[in-house]
């Protein structure tokens, strides 16, 4: 069984089977809205998440000239379930696609044992299971674990599983995040790039880089002996500039408030909060929605419930980059297509 580990990196250490030529994609927005026949239509912010409605008919950018998208599904038996965990950003990743998310029945018994039942065959398939193990990650794991048994007692081929947001490890590469703010008109003059901990510099660092080298500022946390107050300063300069605080997570954003807080008091014009994953454990939204932030940019790894919502928030969605990598694995294939990255990071 493979494993897609976080929605930020492509893992190439698959054992597949029969390559065959990809099929012609094209480069999509990083957050995207599909109508009824399944068709882009715009691009999502606060209510990217939402259930789509499903549909046979293809998106015009997934048909090939002279070649039958069918034709190559059927052939090579790809076939894609939901947990339960996020099945919004499953049904996006399928609607990237052109394909419908397989069917499957789970349930949870009383005493809380979990019963998975496939309700289509996958004997001799390729089988992409898309189950992040986001809170409550030990029953969500368990639950993808109990996936992968129904498929291999069901025969299939070979079984992937595609796990957006890894409760027991993180990635650093943010490439989703990375393009937005590329797209955003700030000028790279008045933009640094700030870690709230020094753990967090290499990924700062590398995050910087990429946009056009900003510089780098880092908040550093220090407690000079037991009960006494924590000490925060900043190394580096950040006066009259645009701030943007990168982090892999944010669970309560205590961190990332308090740096914030420090960011404004040595001068920044706006602050920016940029971070993969969102876990949004109590009191973040109070945190975060309190006026400290110019705008806070997260992925849909993690489902957001609607009533977490508030104005600076941005959703960004990694469906066609989930997509894309399953495309990728299921054609055995991790090169020959543009990276998915606009600023070179496949």
């Amino acid at each position: 069984m493979s494993t897609l580990l976080q929605s930020s990196f492509i893992s190439s250490s698959f054992s597949r089977f029969s390559p065959i030529q990809p099929s012609p994609r094209i480069s999509l927005p990083n957050a995207l809205r599909c109508n009824n026949n399944n068709n882009v239509v715009e691009s999502l912010n606060l209510d990217n998440g939402r259930l789509v409605n499903g549909s046979t008919s293809l998106p015009n950018f997934l048909v090939a000239p002279n070649a039958g998208i069918h034709d190559l599904v059927n052939r090579n038996r790809l076939r894609i379930f939901s947990g339960t965990a996020n099945p919004a950003l499953a049904q996006e990743i399928a609607c990237y696609m052109g394909l419908e998310l397989g069917k499957i029945k789970i349930k949870r018994f009383a005493d809380g044992e979990i019963y998975v039942q496939l309700q289509e065959s996958v004997r001799g398939c390729d089988v992409f299971l898309v189950q992040p193990t986001c809170p409550p990650a030990n029953e969500n794991l368990m639950e993808l674990l109990v996936m992968i048994d129904a498929c291999r007692r069901a025969s299939a081929k070979n079984i992937t599983a595609v796990i957006p947001y890894f409760g027991y490890a993180r990635a650093d590469r943010k490439p989703v995040i990375l393009d937005y703010l590329a797209s955003k008109t700030i000028c790279s003059d008045d933009l640094v790039v700030v870690s709230p901990d020094v753990g967090g510099v290499a990924r700062a660092r590398a995050f910087a880089k990429k946009l056009s080298d900003a510089p780098l500022a880092i908040v550093d946390k220090r407690r000079h002996g037991h009960n006494v107050a924590e000490v925060m300063n900043l190394i580096g300069d950040v006066k009259g500039k645009v701030a943007v605080m990168v982090d892999d997570m944010i669970d309560t954003a205590g961190t990332i408030a308090k740096g914030a807080a420090l960011l404004h008091q040595e001068g920044a014009r706006e602050v920016y909060a940029c971070t993969t994953h969102a876990v949004f454990s109590p009191p973040a939204i109070e945190r975060l929605s309190s006026g400290l932030f110019q705008e806070v940019i997260i992925t849909n790894t993690i489902p957001v419930s609607e009533k977490n919502y508030f104005p600076q928030l941005t959703v960004l969605s990694v469906a066609n980059l989930l997509g894309e990598t399953i495309w990728r694995v299921h054609d055995d294939c991790s090169g020959g297509i543009e990276p998915y990255s606009s600023l070179g990071i496949d």
